[in-house]
């Protein structure tokens, strides 16, 4: 019998292994939380789904995901990225990509990680939502909306209140799983 799941993921099989073995799942190390900072930010205008088919093209692209070597792209770097068509070629996020790697790590000067930073928003505990449909959950919340201004104010570019709600949930400061998938107790 098929596991329930929630409905975002049906549509392929790329989605099924990310809602499966990904979304959701809490991320405490800074790699990995920058990595999905990065894909938010592309996603951004964008179906997740297109970010997941080039995900490994945006690896190679950005060392890696390493935000120390991000953090000291020069203009050469940026205009090579801009010719990758196998990430999405945008100026502007990929500028913020780099200042985004700049205040990465001021963060972490700051709090020592910039996990501690980020899951300070949510008392370091994910926040378990009950919602029965796909349809009841929310693009943004107050928490978001106070990281959102936090980092902007930091620094950041293109993490307005709904890309910050959405890097949220793929790194399990909020479970959003629906009551139905089998993954909402797992995470």
């Amino acid at each position: 019998m098929e596991k329930q799941r929630c409905g975002w993921c049906l549509s392929s099989y790329l989605y099924k292994a990310y809602h499966d073995n990904e979304w959701g799942v809490p991320v405490k190390d800074d790699d990995t939380i920058f990595e999905f900072l990065i894909l938010e930010t592309f996603q951004a205008g964008l179906s997740w789904l297109t970010i997941l088919n080039k995900r490994e093209n945006f690896r190679k692209a950005f060392d890696n995901f390493s935000y120390q070597r991000i953090a000291a792209y020069d203009q050469q770097k940026i205009d090579s990225l801009l010719q990758d068509a196998g990430i999405i070629r945008n100026r502007l996020k990929i500028k913020a990509t780099v200042s985004n790697a700049q205040a990465f790590m001021e963060i972490q000067k700051q709090f020592g990680t910039f996990s501690d930073y980020i899951w300070g928003f949510v008392d370091h505990t994910p926040i378990k939502n009950s919602y029965e449909h796909q349809k009841d959950l929310p693009a943004t919340s107050e928490i978001s909306d106070r990281l959102s201004k936090d980092l902007k104010a930091r620094g950041f570019k293109f993490v307005g209140s709904t890309v910050v709600y959405a890097h949220m949930q793929a790194t399990g400061m909020v479970n959003d799983h629906v009551l139905t998938c089998f993954r909402y107790h797992e995470v």
